[in-house]
């Protein structure tokens, strides 16, 4: 079974939202991958009768990612995790946290949002490497 994720704008997200919860799917959850330096991969998850269907929008740090919560509420826990642990920020989020809805003032700063490649260094001998995979 391979995963495959829809690309979906900005633009489109709530509309296409829309359409797919009048077919009866809900919202499950939503992952968000750090893809590049501000860079990120927010990928929501629908279900109906165990049929997933996966969106991937691609999103920066600067400027807002539109709020799924206005068609399913529930989104509004997972986007709100993810302000906190990625420093991302949802228009028109239907409850916001403004970040805090783990991390209290003295946080500073999100935990995740850290991107980083592992090197890669060919030894003297040209056969092995160092580093990570």
């Amino acid at each position: 079974m391979s995963f495959i994720a829809t690309p979906v704008t900005a633009n489109n997200l709530c509309k296409d939202a829309q359409a797919l919860k009048a077919r009866g799917f809900r919202f499950v959850t939503m992952t968000c991958v750090e893809t590049g330096p501000g860079e990120f991969d927010l990928i929501y998850h629908f279900d109906k009768d165990l049929d997933m269907v996966h969106w991937r929008l691609a999103a920066t740090d600067r400027e807002a990612s539109p709020s799924l919560s206005t068609v399913y509420l529930a989104a509004f826990l997972a986007e709100n995790e993810i302000q906190d642990q990625f420093g991302l920020r949802f228009a028109d989020l239907a409850i916001d946290y403004q970040g805090k809805l783990y991390l209290d003032e003295e946080a500073g700063a999100t935990p995740f949002c850290r991107f980083s490649r592992a090197s890669i260094t060919q030894t003297d001998s040209g056969g092995d490497t160092e580093g990570g995979q």
